[in-house]
């Protein structure tokens, strides 16, 4: 697997430096995109894939190493787009959702996992054609979704308050972990067994224990309102966190929670990832930018600023192409599309 995706990795980024002529994929360059970086801007637009006739609220991606494919949630649109990135164009559009919301791609089955918001259920598909493999019911707004590939376990938050998990095995529940409100972004510490987890109507972070399957700890956010995104930063052992009310960056020790120093960011941000190679962190924001921070320091500092368009704000950092993607809602200007950004140097 490692030799497959190195080998289509380098052929994504020979195609991704033509421009053919006629092609029905957009390709940008990047002077296309606006950057308030002086010198080597930290992210440039390299590609644009046109996501077809995809209205409204596009939500979160995910991405299938193997076949160089990227699912994207189209929650206006009740599609889920299936983008080839070796040749950058959309291969299907799947109808036939309630909202989608979170999609991920689990591994050891071979399967795709979408959460609908509207009805609450959580499809599962096959990778190789997308055919239905079951739909798995949590009762109201399934959401975020994460794979424990070490587990082989697939978490889905929903409702008033819970994280369901999901044996891929038999793609059914097989438990719930109770938490005070709806979850919005968590994520599996990767070197432990906690799942750290933003409950906004809580006003908290909720810590949360793999293995007994219950919350153990909660980190109150104060005056901090709306924490959506979050990430993990392995290196330091921080969970960083983006409220929206106000647009802040949030660090907190993962061990006890105490609060770091912070930055102010763009708002209505709903993704958030970090760049380990360069030591940076992407900050994806409905108001229509991508922020870039430096991260290597004691105090983060935004390094550049990149304009997308309103309503944009989320995306998937792919460390194995070392690319940005970011789905760019549709305007007046330009249709719906997948944005692929270069990082520099």
């Amino acid at each position: 697997m490692a030799r497959k995706v190195l080998a289509w990795s380098a052929c994504l980024a020979r195609a991704l430096s033509v421009v053919a002529g006629g092609s029905a994929i957009a390709v940008a360059l990047a002077s296309e995109g606006r950057s308030s970086a002086t010198g080597s801007a930290p992210l440039a637009v390299e590609a644009k894939i046109p996501l077809g006739d995809v209205r409204g609220r596009i939500d979160h991606l995910a991405f299938d190493a193997g076949r160089g494919r990227l699912y994207v949630a189209e929650l206006g649109n009740n599609s889920v787009g299936i983008v080839d990135l070796r040749t950058r164009r959309v291969i299907r559009t799947a109808g036939g959702f309630d909202e989608p919301q979170g999609v991920a791609y689990e591994t050891s089955t071979d399967t795709v996992y979408v959460a609908n918001g509207g009805d609450g259920s959580v499809g599962v598909f096959r990778a190789d054609n997308f055919a239905p493999l079951g739909n798995i019911a949590l009762g109201d707004d399934a959401d975020n979704v994460r794979v424990d590939r070490s587990a082989r376990q697939v978490y889905v938050g929903y409702g008033d308050g819970a994280l369901a998990v999901i044996d891929p095995e038999i793609r059914r529940r097989i438990a719930d972990i109770p938490l005070k409100d709806h979850p919005e972004s968590f994520q599996l510490d990767p070197a432990g067994t906690n799942i750290y987890v933003n409950v906004p109507d809580a006003g908290e972070i909720a810590i949360v224990a793999r293995v007994v399957r219950r919350q153990i700890g909660s980190w109150p956010t104060g005056q901090l309102r709306a924490n959506y995104p979050m990430t993990l930063v392995g290196s330091k052992s921080e969970v960083i966190t983006i409220f929206r009310r106000p647009p802040r960056l949030e660090r907190f020790e993962m061990q006890g929670g105490r609060r770091l120093a912070g930055a102010d960011v763009c708002a209505d941000s709903d993704d958030v990832f970090i760049d380990s190679v360069r030591n940076r962190l992407y900050v994806i924001c409905g108001e229509g930018f991508v922020d870039t921070f430096d991260v290597s320091g004691e105090e983060y500092t935004r390094v550049g600023r990149l304009q997308t368009s309103g309503g944009s704000r989320t995306g998937l950092f792919v460390a194995e192409l070392d690319r940005l993607l970011v789905a760019v809602r549709g305007s007046t200007k330009e249709p719906a599309a997948v944005w692929i950004l270069r990082p520099g140097t």
